[in-house]
């Protein structure tokens, strides 16, 4: 018999086996001859949690702009991150995922989107950055090609040429997409950022490669102002006429979409990447969440970029997204703690694409686990209500595909200190 890895004595959900990097039992367990056993007791054990949105480059500037709207935030932003390296970039990619490793993730999708005087190995970095840490990384080639000289709002010397970014993008899905720790996502900015070509010719380029797409969508009512008055449609109507509404496809924040948008993108399986404290923070709306999985939407949590949610970590998007749906009700029963656990695992891996593998405790799924630390909310009758509701907390053991990330709450890839010093260095050089 091959050897077992087992984790026994967790308060939820009972034991785990596996072997190689596949979960193969659960509940009670039986001991047997050469088990390497892990001790959780008492602990609670969730499927690694995914993390549908981020823009790792940010953490070089949290805390700015903090009392602006996304359109002023942007404004405000994007000269400081036409200076950023493609050092910076590795730097505060490493700083990004270890956070979010030690908050549960196990696959992080990054919207990469700037790439400073047209440097693609930003891409390479965000890829080393990954290997180090050990999750798994839906890297987005993002892309803006419509600067303000052609009524989009990004200033001019932070946009790429079409074809630059069409032949990127293929050297970047040559070179580094494997289909199990990295995908490949095609990633076009935002409607105010992008023409027309650029959507249509990056849709041509994911199917004819079979890759997901992804875009920022209905974040905002000046999103949706600029795309009335530009095409003369809303977002998702627009977003249709590019082709793009499919199950291949998951979007951004989809905040102001209207009761006949979202049956459409239900029926067509579009994903959407709920970002509720981020869109708290810039006063952009509340996500319909509910009303999304009601109509077929899968649904998954995003933490954004930590210029926009300064906590960097995915845990705790699960109590904020429970917040948001009740107060968007007004009703306490209108979602639950495994509710927003739903998001967080199966959820967000319907929307990475991933969900025959990862985001459940099953057997024969992949062992992407989180060990979460259950020690202070022993107390507490509903082991699922004590984590989403409780306070946070970082995980004490990580798992990807069977091999441990974080050991006894020890990042085993690098030295997250030491790299949140080497981050901060650079991101002060940017103040003046």
């Amino acid at each position: 018999m091959n050897p077992r890895t087992v984790l026994r004595g967790a308060r939820w959900p009972g034991d785990i086996a596996i072997a190689g990097d596949t979960i193969i039992q659960t509940g009670t367990i039986e001991p047997r001859p050469g088990d390497a056993v892990v001790n959780v007791d008492g602990d609670i054990v969730t499927a690694g949690l995914a993390n549908t949105h981020h823009h790792l480059y940010q953490w070089m500037t949290r805390g700015r702009a903090v009392g602006c709207d996304l359109f002023g935030w942007l404004v405000e932003l994007y000269p400081v991150w036409g200076k950023l390296s493609v050092e910076d970039v590795a730097a505060a990619a490493l700083v990004g995922l270890g956070e979010l490793a030690t908050t549960g993730c196990t696959s992080a999708a990054d919207h990469h989107y700037l790439v400073p005087h047209g440097d693609d190995a930003v891409f390479d970095a965000i890829v080393e950055a990954a290997a180090a840490v050990g999750i798994r990384l839906h890297l987005g080639r993002g892309s803006m090609d419509l600067g303000q000289s052609k009524g989009g709002l990004p200033p001019d010397h932070v946009v790429e040429d079409l074809d630059a970014i069409m032949a990127s993008t293929e050297r970047i899905i040559a070179r580094h997409h494997d289909g199990s720790m990295v995908h490949v996502v095609v990633a076009p900015c935002s409607p105010f950022s992008v023409s027309s070509e650029l959507m249509e010719a990056s849709a041509a380029l994911a199917r004819r490669h079979g890759l997901r797409l992804h875009t920022h969508l209905c974040e905002t009512i000046d999103e949706q102002d600029h795309c009335l008055k530009r095409f003369g449609l809303r977002p998702v109507e627009q977003l249709d006429r590019w082709g793009w509404v499919g199950d291949d496809v998951w979007l951004a924040h989809g905040i102001w979409i209207n009761d006949a948008e979202i049956a459409r993108l239900g029926a067509a399986g579009v994903g959407v990447a709920h970002c509720p404290s981020s869109n708290a923070r810039l006063a952009a709306g509340t996500c319909r969440v509910t009303d999304l999985e009601a109509a077929g939407v899968p649904v998954g949590l995003g933490v954004d970029g930590v210029a926009s949610n300064e906590v960097g970590g995915l845990f705790p998007e699960l109590r904020q997204s429970l917040y948001a749906a009740r107060l968007r009700a007004m009703a306490a029963d209108a979602f639950m703690p495994a509710d927003a656990l739903r998001l967080g695992t199966t959820g967000g891996a319907r929307c990475l694409g991933v969900a025959g593998n990862l985001g459940r405790i099953e057997p024969g799924m992949t062992a992407d686990l989180a060990v979460w630390p259950g020690d202070d909310i022993a107390d507490v009758v509903d082991p699922l209500a004590g984590l989403v509701l409780g306070p946070d907390r970082r995980v004490r053991h990580l798992y990807v595909g069977g091999r441990p990330v974080i050991q006894d709450s020890q990042l085993l890839g690098c030295d997250l200190a030491q790299a949140h010093t080497d981050l901060a260095h650079r991101a002060r050089r940017l103040w003046d």
